[in-house]
């Protein structure tokens, strides 16, 4: 982008790395220097937690408040009953009322981490897309909105024409998502006034038919704006791991392993995800990000510090880094490390002293303490020296723990970097 935009938060975008494209950067310059402009991004409740890949989304909307502007998070109650196609190599399965709305209450906790919710002209609003869209008279929408949308041109979106270029069944029931979503914009500008709506830019797509559509039907102006897919430096895709999902919400995803996650990204990107994923300065981020050596990894735990302190708050990103400097034997300061913060900030596996009366297999605790999926794996991880119990080496895979050896915590480990502790439930 040549233009050098005069808005606080179209100059963040560009600073700290937010943008890759949009329908009209000095229009929507203009607007946000007029005051405090309503913008949105559409969240779909396929799950009970948002994970790490969406959360550039999410510091996108908290520097749109920061900066003197309205974010709305609108839920997909009504589209999650259709399901976004975009770039996807089949049908995702559809959920049932009751499970997109217990979903919706999962999410809804994480972005009050970074958001600031209320009645005021800046404060952010929650909206639920299922208050228009459950209500649609089918035939009123095909004759009011389907109209305005070429079927020719639909086909050329990347995220439908890659799908059928490897010729994948597209539903009917996805083939509206588009439409659906181009009809949220509308509405959230009818009735709330909203100018923007923002995204990842493999919804680009999506994004242009809703400022096309809101344009043709209401005759005003809005606008779109797309951030880059991140993926790691060495292709990886933002929001996994070797464990799985890097989920948002504390009760999927411990904050130890969420800290842990920031802290084993690869050198080249600790400049680029603390400048999008942290509020530090963008001049230390670069300094943090160009250090090279042993002093890299300590810019290393600056990004963990921070990023899990924006979701999990600084008393969970401490007991977080207290816990891994005292799992890899490094110096901990007295006042931070604790017996309670140290082992609270790992997973933990309580059971009741019925559970181990009999005993129970140690190959079931790691399973049950998240370390392994299965049963055959967790014997693989011992078989294979993977495992640890109280830092020594595991190799009995039949070992069986009872209530006497759950007098105290033990702590099992797979590989360097995951651990877990079973305790007896109080």
């Amino acid at each position: 982008m040549t233009y050098h935009p005069k808005s606080d938060f179209i100059t963040v975008m560009t600073e700290r790395g937010f943008l890759a494209d949009c329908t009209d950067y000095q229009g929507l310059d203009a607007a946000l220097l007029k005051g405090a402009q309503p913008g949105y991004i559409g969240f779909d409740a396929t799950a009970k937690s948002l994970h790490v890949g969406s959360l550039i989304q999410i510091m996108m909307l908290r520097w749109l408040q920061k900066t003197g502007n309205k974010p709305i998070t609108l839920m997909g109650g009504g589209t999650t009953k259709v399901g976004d196609p975009s770039f996807r190599a089949e049908e995702r399965p559809l959920l049932g009322p009751d499970q997109i709305a217990d979903n919706i209450a999962g999410i809804r906790a994480v972005f009050s981490a970074y958001l600031t919710y209320g009645d005021g002209p800046t404060d952010a609003m929650m909206i639920d897309n299922a208050e228009w869209l459950d209500g649609l008279n089918y035939l009123d929408f095909l004759r009011d909105i389907g109209r305005h949308f070429s079927v020719n041109r639909m086909l050329s979106f990347e995220s439908v024409k890659s799908r059928l270029d490897r010729e994948q069944s597209l539903s009917f029931l996805e083939f509206n998502y588009m439409i659906l979503q181009a009809y949220d914009f509308l509405e959230l500008n009818r009735r709330y006034g909203c100018t923007l709506q923002m995204g990842g830019s493999d919804q680009w797509g999506n994004i242009v038919n809703g400022v096309d559509l809101t344009r043709r039907v209401l005759e005003r102006e809005v606008f779109g704006l797309t951030t880059p897919l991140l993926t790691t430096s060495d292709g990886r895709k933002m929001g996994k791991s070797a464990g799985g999902a890097v989920w948002l919400n504390a009760d999927m995803l411990s904050p130890y392993d969420f800290w842990q996650f920031w802290r084993d990204c690869t050198d080249a990107d600790v400049g680029r995800f603390l400048k999008i994923f942290t509020e530090l300065p963008v001049e230390e981020c670069e300094r943090l990000g160009a250090l090279a050596g042993a002093e890299i990894n300590e810019a290393k735990i600056v990004l963990a510090r921070e990023a899990t302190t924006l979701c999990h708050g600084a008393e969970a990103a401490q007991e977080a880094e207290a816990t891994a400097r005292s799992l890899f034997g490094t110096a901990v300061p007295a006042e931070i490390r604790t017996e309670v913060g140290v082992a609270s900030a790992l997973p933990t596996l309580k059971l009741s002293p019925d559970e181990v009366a009999a005993g129970i297999s140690i190959v079931q605790l790691i399973v049950r303490s998240g370390l392994a999926k299965s049963g055959k794996e967790a014997k693989r991880l011992i078989a294979e020296n993977g495992a640890r119990i109280d830092d020594a080496p595991l190799t009995d895979a039949g070992l069986m723990i009872d209530v006497a050896a759950l007098e105290s915590p033990i702590k099992l480990s797979a590989g360097k970097k995951r651990h877990a502790l079973v305790k007896l439930d109080d």
